[in-house]
């Protein structure tokens, strides 16, 4: 992967607030939307979510998870050249109260600061995404396999 490609992607990654959560519901794929916070070297991505929402219901069953967060649309003619990653990864429970969970739950108000009073809501927690790989598309034929590794690598950027 190029210089600027790699760049790109760590930009992407920091700038963009949502994503697009895939995980399975009775054997098919669901997708939704949610907000997230990703740490400074991309080895973990953190959801804030409702226990009560069916993406959740899933990850209970089934921890294995997508992510797809993309370039802001510029309203170009192509939108297909929007740069975008689809991360592959695992999801885990994050407790109020286990140990790492203050620093995460400053992480996400500092992105999120609206998000204070969904911490009164009993229903809801985070999620640790832990990126597994994935595919980069940094532009028209300028396609990558990612792994974590890649992740970490390009936080540097």
């Amino acid at each position: 992967m190029d210089a600027q490609s790699e760049k790109l992607l760590a930009h992407i990654i920091r700038t963009s607030r949502v994503a697009s959560l895939a995980t399975l519901r009775d054997e098919a794929p669901q997708v939704s939307m949610v907000a997230y916070a990703a740490v400074a070297d991309f080895s973990a991505f953190y959801i804030h979510v409702s226990r009560l929402a069916q993406h959740t219901v899933d990850m209970q069953r089934d921890k294995h998870v997508s992510l797809l967060i993309t370039e802001a649309d510029d309203g170009r003619l192509d939108p297909q050249t929007l740069a975008r990653v689809s991360i592959r990864g695992s999801a885990e429970l994050v407790q109020n109260g286990e140990p790492g969970y203050t620093p995460i739950k400053g992480l996400y108000l500092a992105r999120f600061p609206e998000a204070e009073q969904l911490f009164k809501l009993g229903d809801f927690n985070f999620w640790r995404i832990r990126p597994k790989g994935g595919r980069y598309v940094a532009g028209f034929a300028k396609a990558y396999n990612i792994t974590a590794d890649t992740l970490k690598k390009v936080s540097a950027r």
